[in-house]
């Protein structure tokens, strides 16, 4: 393989993530960054001491949206895997907070993004993270040989 061919290669592997399906996923992660980080900066800024916690789940739950969002964008194999990682996270942050809204209600006196499991935003937050590894898994390169 020339230099050419490889940079081609490298090119075509980075914009994979965000093909097909992935630009779908690329839009609704960033959808889901202006939604959580507009609703919690203004509730973080208006109201911070009614329900700090939920509004400080909902600010990191913008922020991992983003993350994901630049990882996706970004391509490549390293992004792939972070990426992975921080579907996997926010998986597992949508369930906890999820169940916890149900079991402990009083413990969130305003609503999360990931609040009974963000039935708020159409349950976009608990399917966007499955949908996500599954694209990941999918999308992974060629193994080495």
């Amino acid at each position: 393989m020339t230099s050419g061919e490889a940079e081609v290669s490298a090119a075509e592997e980075k914009r994979r993530l965000a093909s097909g399906p992935g630009t779908l996923l690329v839009w609704l992660y960033g959808v889901m960054v202006v939604g959580a980080v507009s609703r919690s900066a203004y509730q973080i800024a208006t109201e911070f001491d009614r329900a700090p916690l939920a509004y400080t789940l909902s600010a990191v739950a913008g922020v991992v949206y983003g993350f994901i969002t630049y990882t996706l964008v970004r391509g490549g194999e390293r992004a792939r895997r972070a990426a992975l990682v921080c579907c996997a996270a926010e998986l597992v942050g949508v369930v906890t907070v999820g169940l916890w809204t149900l079991v402990e209600p009083s413990a969130f006196p305003d609503a999360t993004v990931w609040s009974d499991f963000g039935m708020g935003y159409l349950f976009i937050p608990v399917l966007l993270p499955v949908s996500a590894l599954v694209w990941l898994r999918k999308a992974r390169g060629p193994r080495p040989a």
